[in-house]
């Protein structure tokens, strides 16, 4: 059963704003795996990178009902599988997590639907 579903689009340039202006940007959104992850990537990747997970973190606030607030950034973990696939590693949240991101010219979209599928009821 879906229990939520969260959609977040960012601007890039208004990502690669914001880290210009704060180093730390990256180190506030990004988790210690993120972080390693994104120092790997140089220019656009790099950018293209942190805007994912700022719009995954998003979206996932939202199809928890809460918004990047009372839950935060360090909080949600998006990592990737094998196959670059993302993946939620870490969360509040306790069924099954889906994730897409996806990147075209100045954007980045996400989408996260929470879905309890043992019947276990409300895990919100």
């Amino acid at each position: 059963m879906i229990l939520g579903h969260g959609i977040d689009l960012q601007e890039i340039s208004a990502i690669k704003k914001a880290y210009e202006k704060h180093q730390e940007f990256a180190k506030r959104v990004l988790t210690e795996k993120e972080l390693a992850v994104f120092n790997g990537y140089s220019g656009k990747r790099q950018m293209e990178y942190l805007a994912g997970r700022w719009a995954g973190k998003e979206a996932f606030s939202k199809a928890m009902g809460t918004g990047i607030g009372k839950l935060g950034f360090q909080d949600i973990e998006i990592l990737n599988d094998q196959k670059g696939r993302p993946y939620v590693a870490r969360s509040p949240f306790l069924g099954n997590c889906l994730i897409s991101i996806s990147h075209s010219g100045n954007l980045v979209q996400a989408s996260v639907i929470l879905e309890d599928e043992k019947g276990k009821g409300d895990h919100l």
